[in-house]
């Protein structure tokens, strides 16, 4: 999704103080949005509350469980026997909020795919529209980890991938399927994964993860970017590497506390109008306890860069965002 702003203020309010993890269970590969009540609400790689389950905060520090996205075991998506629901993404796209999923099984490279689902409400129950394709049906191995987003001109694009190329291709945004005649383009190499697209001062910044999500203890998980002056793309680092080779700025990796930090696939713009990114890590040494999720500020160099202080989560008390 390209931003979640929700207004600057012309005068700073005083922000809350928060320790990470913001949500400290198993809660992996997070998405969010602001919805219509005003509450924030997250949903993950499914767990052992559901079928995706679904929390809701009023300020992304304070998180409480709410819902499964799909409480009907007979409406479960069903793209892949036995597949798993994994890395969704979640949009409001007129009066509907629009969830991709990835269904797959940990090793599968060439049946797992991407559907979609809609509800009128953040909290579900979601109906499942089915599929848009698998990998092979695509011509794309590994086609999981979906982000929508909406162009300037209200074109409805889908960027996907995992560490065979991220894609993008053109939706039908009343149909909610690959629009007639659209085709795949790739924007980026086979080192990424969980990406999506932000706007930022009239440049599209493409984020996505490297390295092993997940291997607690061992993970190499972190966030490159890269930038465009194109929603389409090309994307290059600073040193004016494109994307398709491989190229990206780092943004943040883990340290002696957060292991495996990334996957996170929204930044949000709050009343002060700093940016706040949402993402997964292992704490160290308890890394069975799950990927966890963590809150930090995304800071902007003088270049437009984007960066997080110190390059790492941050694991003491840091003054929060504020709505």
């Amino acid at each position: 999704m390209i931003a979640i702003a929700l207004g600057a203020c012309t005068q700073p309010k005083e922000a809350k103080m928060y320790t990470n993890p913001v949500i400290e269970s198993n809660f992996p590969d997070p998405t969010f949005l602001r919805a219509d009540d005003g509450h924030f609400y997250a949903y993950c790689t499914q767990g052992k509350l559901g079928d995706i389950p679904i929390y809701q905060s009023d300020d992304l520090i304070s998180w409480t469980y709410v819902a499964n996205a799909f409480p009907d075991s007979t409406a479960r998506p069903s793209l892949l026997p036995q597949g798993r629901l994994w890395a969704p993404d979640i949009m409001k796209l007129n009066d509907r909020y629009v969830l991709t999923y990835s269904q797959s099984k940990w090793g599968e490279e060439h049946l797992n795919g991407l559907g979609i689902a809609t509800s009128d409400s953040p909290v579900g129950p979601f109906t499942d529209l089915g599929k848009l394709f698998t990998s092979d049906e695509i011509g794309v191995q590994n086609s999981i980890d979906p982000s929508l987003f909406l162009t300037d001109d209200n074109r409805l694009m889908l960027l996907w991938g995992s560490f065979s190329g991220l894609y993008m291709i053109e939706l039908d945004p009343a149909t909610l399927k690959v629009k007639d005649g659209a085709e795949k383009k790739q924007v980026a190499g086979n080192a990424f994964e969980g990406s999506h697209i932000f706007k930022h001062d009239g440049k599209y910044y493409l984020f996505a993860s490297i390295g092993a999500c997940c291997e607690g203890d061992n993970s190499t998980y972190r966030v490159g970017v890269g930038r465009s002056d194109s929603p389409f793309g090309p994307f290059v680092d600073r040193d004016g590497k494109d994307m398709l080779d491989n190229g990206h700025l780092l943004v943040i990796s883990g340290d002696d506390v957060c292991r495996g930090p990334g996957h996170g696939s929204q930044i949000v713009t709050d009343a002060n109008g700093d940016t706040w990114y949402l993402y997964h890590g292992y704490i160290k040494g308890r890394s069975g306890e799950g990927r966890m999720m963590w809150l930090d500020k995304i800071q902007w160099d003088e270049e437009g860069w984007p960066f997080v202080e110190n390059g790492n989560p941050s694991h003491t008390p840091t003054p929060g965002p504020v709505f």
